[in-house]
């Protein structure tokens, strides 16, 4: 994973980064589009079997991630900020776990030579346990991510 860059400015806080040959455009359209969503979001070993999104501010998205044991857990937020195609900001939480909500910001910062750098900041993360698992998890996603703008 040389290619995804992770930083931890504060405890709580995740950043993680990842160079990807496409537009912000597309990129953008990927990750907010149920259709193109489900083909390549999840972490390593899931299948996305669901995406609902209201695109709009105070809209709710759910992302249902299967697993190889069959579990199925489901993601959940409101939408925050909007601003096609270089940012979003979404409220973060897992449907069977109670708790504070999480938050997640993804920019989309186009590169001069068409590539776009992503950069996803999950904010308000618990502890550590939950820290690692969302890295491995947003680290997944943007290969799968990667692989779609591929195609």
């Amino acid at each position: 994973m040389s290619d995804a860059d992770r930083d931890s400015p504060q405890p709580g806080v995740l950043v993680v980064r990842r160079r990807i040959a496409a537009s912000a455009a597309e990129l953008f359209a990927a990750w907010t589009q149920p259709q193109r969503l489900m083909h390549w979001w999840g972490p390593r070993g899931a299948v996305c079997t669901a995406a609902e999104v209201d695109l709009r501010i105070g809209g709710r998205y759910r992302i249902a991630n299967r697993f190889a044991d069959g579990a199925v857990l489901w993601i959940t937020g409101v939408f925050e900020a909007i601003e096609p195609p270089v940012r979003l900001a979404y409220t973060w939480s897992l449907e069977s776990r109670a708790g504070p909500n999480e938050r997640v910001t993804v920019q989309f910062a186009a590169q001069g030579d068409g590539s776009t750098e992503v950069i996803v900041t999950h904010e308000r993360i618990p502890g550590a346990a939950a820290r690692e698992g969302h890295e491995r998890g947003w680290i997944d996603c943007l290969d799968g991510l990667e692989r779609y703008a591929r195609h």
